[in-house]
């Protein structure tokens, strides 16, 4: 009985306490309002030019966010269609990607069967007014506001492409832009399935699974890859949904917990599943975040299926979109969330981090917390998911890299394409040694060059050398070793054929296969798809990784 006051009086403290917290909160909000409300009105009074106060409004906010966690932001209501994209999939606009290069936004990618591609747009084209209002040196996102509208109105577009002396208009009718969860699926020669899910928006788990019942119908599987490299997440409930076709009903999938009740929530599988016996791999990297990793983490922890790559982002957040006045929002991290292991996979406890800490923050291999899955495999909290089979990514040379980032790849794909009507399909085509020597030739005469990091160390070692005494006595050694460097470099181009030719052939394959194309020319080179098919054609060695004795 004594135990039961002292628990009571221990349970009134708490609540005491908590209910004072939150009076001092109030009065701390109330405070801090009534400052910003003045600093904001003497600026208008008093400050020695005009002010924008919408615009200060907005920057005081980002910083105050700021301080927070990255997925925490205002959205203002010029950006309510950038909300709708990440929740559906959809907006109204000419359906292309642009990029800015050069000092220009230009059209990088447009979209199979939409307003851009209809109208012949194509990658490379520069944006220099979009209705009228001149567009030159403004950046993506200035282009992308003007573009994106209700669909059935009309954007006027002046544009120019490189190779011609005018440019040229175009008038476009807006349309719902519609972008692809499953951008391509296919089932190989080898009778597995595959399919790419690009995104976690509406109805993706019901496209998916349509997907997967067709390919059960008209093939005998050997298995099933579900490809979420470079997929940043989504809708929670849509990840739950695509978990639960592996998995039986009523299993909990993740669980969120967070400050206020209301966001402690238990997702569990509320149907019949599609398949609980075919093999499955789930294929991911660095860039598989947040709904990709509760599949992914999910599907581990059952030890339902095999997950191949490298370790994935380390998100295990959850955020809500809050409406506020003006046609405003706010997105907010409510809560982390739990896998079916009980780990959570958060990388960065921004809480402890500043943001300058964080900005600089090197992903490291150090083991959290450990956790059993369902057939009892060891799992790790925080650090993202850990595949059960890791694929060391492939390392790219010095040239590929300099090559794509100064958009050689880009510009020769859209020259290649002005003089070329056609190519063979995308899984057919190959780099000639025509083409290959057409390439070296553009990159010469695009004056191309770059800066290899053995050069970028012997400048370094020079500073140091020079400072130290050095410099005279070594720098006939360092001008040989430069002079050899130069020598090597200009050899590159042609030492690296075989990595380079593949990523010009994705390239090129794109402009006249669109975003399929790419998916397509990819597959020749690609060690962790190489690697699922090795998991999932040896039942010995899948049964092993599930069971832990590999």
């Amino acid at each position: 009985m004594r135990y039961v006051k002292l628990l009571l009086i221990a349970l009134a403290l708490t609540a005491t306490t908590a209910l004072g917290q939150t009076k001092h909160n109030n009065f701390e909000i109330s405070k801090s309002i009534d400052i910003y409300n003045n600093v904001l009105r003497q600026l208008n009074m008093y400050y020695v030019d005009e002010i924008n106060p919408a615009e200060l409004n907005e920057s005081a906010i980002n910083a105050m966010l700021d301080g927070l966690d990255p997925y925490t932001v205002f959205i203002p209501e010029s950006q309510i269609e950038d909300v709708k994209l990440m929740t559906t999939g959809e907006y109204g606009g000419i359906g292309a990607i642009i990029q800015f290069f050069e000092g220009k936004s230009q059209i990088a990618e447009p979209y199979e069967g939409f307003p851009a591609a209809k109208a012949g747009l194509i990658p490379g084209d520069i944006f220099l007014e979009v209705n009228g209002i001149d567009v030159e040196g403004k950046n993506t996102s200035e282009v992308s506001e003007l573009l994106k509208g209700s669909p059935g109105t009309t954007v006027r577009l002046k544009m120019q492409r490189p190779g011609e002396k005018e440019p040229f208009v175009k008038e476009l009718k807006r349309e719902k832009i519609k972008i692809d969860n499953i951008p391509y699926y296919t089932v190989f020669d080898n009778g597995i399935g595959y399919a790419i899910l690009s995104q976690f928006t509406k109805d993706c788990a019901k496209e998916l699974k349509n997907i997967v019942v067709e390919m059960k119908k008209n093939h005998e599987l050997k298995g099933f890859i579900l490809d979420l490299r470079g997929n940043g997440g989504g809708l929670l409930n849509e990840a739950v949904d695509i978990v639960n076709m592996f998995v039986p009903k009523n299993k909990l999938v993740v669980y969120q917990k967070g400050k206020v009740k209301d966001n402690n929530y238990n997702h569990y599988t509320q149907h019949e599943p599609l398949d609980l016996d075919i093999p499955l791999v789930i294929l991911v990297n660095e860039g598989s975040a947040s709904a990709s990793e509760i599949v992914s983490g999910s599907i581990q922890d059952f030890d339902r299926g095999v997950i191949i790559g490298q370790r994935t982002f380390g998100k295990g957040l959850v955020q809500n979109i809050f409406p506020m006045n003006y046609n405003t929002q706010i997105k907010v991290t409510v809560a982390h969330y739990y896998l079916p292991s009980n780990r959570c996979i958060q990388e960065i406890d921004y809480s402890k981090k500043n943001k300058k800490t964080v900005d600089t923050l090197a992903k490291n291999d150090t083991l959290g917390k450990a956790f059993h899955t369902a057939n009892g495999r060891v799992v790790y909290e925080g650090h993202g998911i850990q595949p059960d089979v890791k694929v060391e990514p492939t390392m790219v040379s010095t040239i590929s890299t300099y090559l794509y980032a100064k958009n050689m790849f880009f510009k020769y794909a859209n020259k290649f394409y002005r003089e070329h009507k056609s190519i063979k399909p995308a899984d057919e085509f190959k780099i000639t040694d025509d083409i290959y020597s057409d390439f070296m030739q553009f990159v010469k005469d695009e004056g191309f060059t770059f800066t290899s990091q053995s050069e970028t160390e012997i400048k370094e070692l020079e500073h140091i050398a020079k400072m130290e005494g050095y410099l005279d006595d070594i720098q006939p050694i360092l001008n040989q070793v430069v002079a050899k460097i130069e020598e090597e470099k200009a050899n590159d181009i042609v030492n690296n054929r075989k990595e380079i030719e593949e990523l010009l052939r994705i390239e090129i394959a794109s402009r006249y296969y669109f975003q399929k194309g790419k998916i397509i020319a990819s597959f020749d080179d690609d060690p962790e798809l190489a690697k699922a098919f090795e998991v999932i054609l040896n039942r010995e060695e899948y049964d092993n990784i599930l069971k832990g004795t590999n």
